[in-house]
């Protein structure tokens, strides 16, 4: 298995100028990231929000690289994002989903038959023309640059230790820096839809 922010440094060597959507990797890809005003953290929304979010980004800023650390949590919660968008076939989308076999930020409650999930076999099978599966840190590194050159939609599903939320979301510790309003106004700026 991945240790996640092992993953999302190694991630940072290829992000080049691409615009992130950090997803369930929040916590540590705001202190590994070295262009915070092309990242777009979106706090914890309703799970499955992600992947369409990220997907509007995509058809909105077609010339951008818009990478997206989902969960396979939000994946089974919005299976539907999954064929809309192997419809839409941004070239420019990037999903990578990690896959800790439960549901970490509530509790650690388990994904039913979570051993036996293919996610990249079901991206497959919704039309993401190009898909991987990882479970080794140096094997995924090593194929990393490559993924990232790919036309999109591409689709990589990585294992990675679980790391379980037990306390309530009140008393858990912060990592965000900025509010979502500072976030959208750094990334229009950033992106040059608005002036400064």
């Amino acid at each position: 298995m991945i240790n996640t922010a092992d993953m999302l440094r190694i991630f940072q060597e290829y992000r080049g100028d691409s615009i992130v959507v950090p997803g369930r990797g929040s916590r540590h890809w705001s202190t590994i990231s070295t262009i915070p005003n092309r990242d777009i953290p979106l706090g914890d929304p309703a799970m499955g929000g992600h992947a369409s979010f990220a997907l509007g980004l995509a058809l909105a800023q077609p010339g951008r690289k818009i990478v997206l650390f989902d969960s396979e949590g939000d994946v089974l919660m919005s299976l539907g994002a999954l064929v809309t968008i192997a419809d839409k076939q941004p070239s420019n989308f990037y999903h990578f989903v990690m896959d800790n076999e439960c549901y970490a930020t509530t509790g650690g409650q388990p994904v039913p038959n979570a051993k036996n999930i293919d996610y990249a076999l079901i991206a497959k099978g919704a039309g993401y023309p190009f898909t991987h599966a990882f479970d080794d840190l140096e094997d995924l590194a090593g194929n990393l640059e490559a993924i990232l050159q790919e036309r999109g939609p591409v689709f990589v599903s990585m294992k990675v230790h679980p790391e379980i939320e037990n306390e309530p979301i009140h008393r858990r510790e912060k990592w965000q820096t900025r509010t979502v309003l500072e976030v959208i106004q750094d990334v229009k700026q950033e992106m040059g839809v608005i002036s400064s």
